[in-house]
């Protein structure tokens, strides 16, 4: 007969996936995630596999709540300059619990070119990220208040670039007024 888990999966994942995040994978050694998880270590290959099985899960649970975040913070917009203002200020904004940056742009820059899953998940992540802005930047054309001059997947490719450069810097010391000037200036290129 098979024992039922003394832990919340997705509790305990949440935990692996904020250690990944802060540490990153190579520096985040089984130990690690034995104590910051909170689980035994068989418990932890029972259910997650391998370290390498468990950051890819990571990765999946990171992209999921970010995309319902997104979602959420770009629901209520009136416009779409206000959208993309929502957007863009979620990915700089920092939460006092959570690490800088963005777990898949960090895992790219660390992992992607020898790690062909890694680099699987972070190019679904980015394509999801520009569809987002293709759909806000559509909007905003419909509306008037985007240049029509441009692609709307063009100019969509061109902001997720600008955020994954943003959440980089975010990462560092850089001032979050740089970051916010930036934006305005990306937002205010597409009216031209």
């Amino acid at each position: 007969m098979s024992r039922s888990k003394e832990f919340d999966v997705n509790e305990v994942l949440d935990k692996a996936m904020i250690l990944f995040w802060d540490q990153g994978y190579e520096k985040t050694s089984m130990s690690d995630l034995v104590t910051h998880m909170g689980i035994h270590r068989r418990s932890l290959y029972d259910t997650f596999g391998d370290k390498h099985s468990l950051f890819l899960q990571a990765i999946t649970r990171y992209m999921d709540k970010v995309k319902a975040n997104l979602t959420s913070e770009i629901k209520p917009s009136k416009t779409a300059t206000e959208a993309l203002y929502s957007l863009f200020q979620f990915m700089i904004s920092d939460k006092e619990d959570l690490p800088s940056g963005c777990l898949v742009v960090n895992s790219v820059t660390e992992l992607a070119a020898r790690d062909a899953e890694v680099n699987a998940k972070s190019i679904e992540s980015f394509e999801g990220i520009e569809d987002m802005f293709e759909q806000i930047i559509l909007w905003g054309q419909q509306d008037g208040e985007f240049t029509s001059k441009q692609n709307a997947k063009e100019l969509a490719k061109y902001l997720h670039t600008v955020s994954i450069g943003i959440r980089v810097m975010g990462r560092s010391s850089v001032d979050k007024a740089q970051l916010s000037h930036t934006i305005d200036v990306s937002i205010n290129l597409l009216k031209s």
